[in-house]
């Protein structure tokens, strides 16, 4: 754990003084500025916790594993999750069970985060019937995460449940053993969130968070590089893995902001 954060204060201090300023958090809770960003959604976890999840195809939500975990370190039933795609203000546009749900093989769920953890700390989730709507289309992911590169996050968290909040412009602090760095600025509930990087005006996926640290008195963030471990869960699906649970009937639970959790929604300190 300690030769995780040293080796990640090493790679910061070579990269940060050539990145521009973050932009603050804005709130997206009018239709105007949630425009484009309605594929992102809450995840609402058995009625006991939230994280924020993505369309990554009409049917497909991708998250962070560990959002999947009770403190047990159990897997919750994919049956007692719904996404709720454009959450705001306490409406979405469109709600949805799970029918299935894989998590990278190798992810382990632990109170402990290490890089064998992180770069693997992915989930995909089946939706119990597709999202077709002009309103909410599904994001592309992409690869390529060079230091400085800037990128933005789209993430709900306990002081923002109702509505999600966006920072356009955060930056990547480095890629290591298949984890990517950044100062985008997160908190409880943002895990899972999506991480784009944005040409030409279109946003791509290139990660979703995993957690924060502290370092040198300044918040970090990390999470998986999508690549081959997005490929692995796809195929996971497709050859039928995740349990078939029957469809729930659409429940909303609306949790309240500070609201204390029982999933595997947290982050670490060094």
């Amino acid at each position: 754990m300690r030769h995780f954060f040293l080796t990640l204060g090493l790679l910061l201090g070579a990269a940060l003084p050539a990145l521009a300023e973050d932009s603050a958090l804005a709130t997206l809770q009018t239709g105007d500025a949630a425009r484009g960003w309605e594929a992102v959604g809450r995840l609402d976890i058995a009625g006991k916790g939230f994280c924020t999840g993505a369309l990554i195809a009409p049917d497909l939500v991708l998250t962070a594993a560990h959002c999947l975990f009770n403190q047990t370190h159990t897997q919750v039933d994919p049956a007692g999750i719904q996404f709720l795609a454009g959450m705001r203000n306490g409406r979405a546009l469109a709600y949805r069970g799970v029918r299935r749900a894989v998590v990278h093989p190798a992810f382990v769920h632990s109170n402990n985060a290490d890089t064998s953890i992180v770069r693997y700390n992915l989930a995909l989730l089946e939706l119990d019937r597709p999202i077709r709507s002009t309103q909410i289309i599904p994001f592309d992911t992409a690869a390529g995460t060079a230091v400085g590169s800037q990128v933005g996050v789209v993430s709900y968290a306990h002081d923002r449940a109702e509505a999600p909040s966006l920072q356009q412009v955060c930056a990547i602090l480095g890629e290591q053993q298949g984890m990517i760095i950044t100062t985008c600025d997160i908190d409880f509930g943002s895990s899972g969130a999506p991480i784009f990087r944005i040409d030409n005006g279109v946003a791509r996926i290139v990660s979703v968070v995993s957690g924060m640290a502290e370092m040198d008195s300044e918040m970090v963030s990390f999470g998986s590089v999508l690549t081959e471990p997005l490929t692995l869960l796809r195929a996971q699906l497709a050859a039928g893995a995740g349990a078939v649970q029957p469809s729930p009937l659409p429940q909303v639970r609306v949790i309240t902001p500070g609201e204390r959790t029982e999933t595997g929604a947290k982050f670490v300190r060094p």
